[in-house]
């Protein structure tokens, strides 16, 4: 009974986790380009009372064993990388991908990090930056006298722009696109940014729209992947083994209480 007291506590810790992983995706309904995350559980180590294939007698042996279950334990949290709902926003600086790919940009301290939030601003200088001010990588620089009314970014990344005085737009830039070996390796690191990690493997530069990668959308945003009606089932369903699982608590603590009060 001891050890069911104990067993059942995984579970309770297990189902915990489960709540605050959905409740980050909730939280996060909004974030452009946020990726929801799945928990996943594996059973701790077992205690063998009997191995399978014990000699039963001279010309037998068991063919089942007796082992004896320890709990949960949290395996890992793992992206779903799938495609975001588009929504158009009519900003000139927005751009979406459609597919597979990152943005990358250069954090103050030089490294990179990688993001499917394409709400780019133009700065002072007439560069493209993130909400934070990082820049996009490579960089996209607008001319001076530049008419952001007149910004046109094509499905394959390429950015132009009307300069005041002329008639024809004028290219200034490509976007590049980043995708990984593995992607739901990346670790994220909040302001919808992820880095390298050895799971993920380099990231591979390439045009939107070639060799596999995704398209660019200008003008849209790619919306979060978390479907609302499904956290909520799930919500309800970790709900519930977490009561099960207080359950099993209440009914060892009885049967100890009974054992207890054998003798009066």
């Amino acid at each position: 009974m001891v050890r069911s007291l104990w067993t059942a506590a995984t579970g309770m810790n297990g189902q915990q986790a489960n709540i605050d992983a959905i409740s980050n995706n909730l939280s996060n309904v909004n974030t452009t380009g946020f990726k929801q995350q799945r928990v996943e559980f594996e059973d701790l180590i077992y205690q063998n009372l009997k191995l399978a294939g014990t000699p039963a007698t001279e010309d037998t042996v068991t063919p089942v064993g007796i082992q004896q279950g320890t709990g949960v334990k949290l395996a890992a949290t793992q992206r779903i990388m799938t495609q975001g709902s588009l929504q158009n926003t009519g900003v000139d600086t927005d751009v979406a991908i459609v597919g597979e790919g990152f943005f990358r940009v250069q954090k103050y301290d030089g490294s990179y990090a990688y993001t499917r939030d394409g709400s780019f601003k133009v700065d002072s200088t007439g560069q493209f930056v993130n909400s934070n001010g990082l820049r996009l990588q490579p960089e996209i620089i607008l001319p001076e006298g530049f008419d952001v009314s007149t910004l046109q970014i094509s499905q394959d990344g390429r950015v132009s722009v009307k300069i005041n005085g002329q008639n024809e737009p004028v290219e200034v830039g490509q976007l590049e696109l980043f995708r990984f070996p593995n992607a739901v390796g990346l670790q994220a690191e909040g302001d919808n940014l992820y880095k390298v990690t050895n799971a993920s493997g380099q990231a591979i530069g390439g045009r939107p729209g070639l060799e596999g990668f995704g398209q660019t959308r200008h003008k849209f945003l790619e919306l979060s992947n978390v479907s609302v009606v499904n956290e909520m089932v799930q919500m309800i369903v970790a709900q519930r083994a977490y009561e099960f699982n207080s359950k099993a608590i209440q009914t060892s603590d009885n049967m100890l209480s009974t054992a207890v009060n054998l003798k009066r």
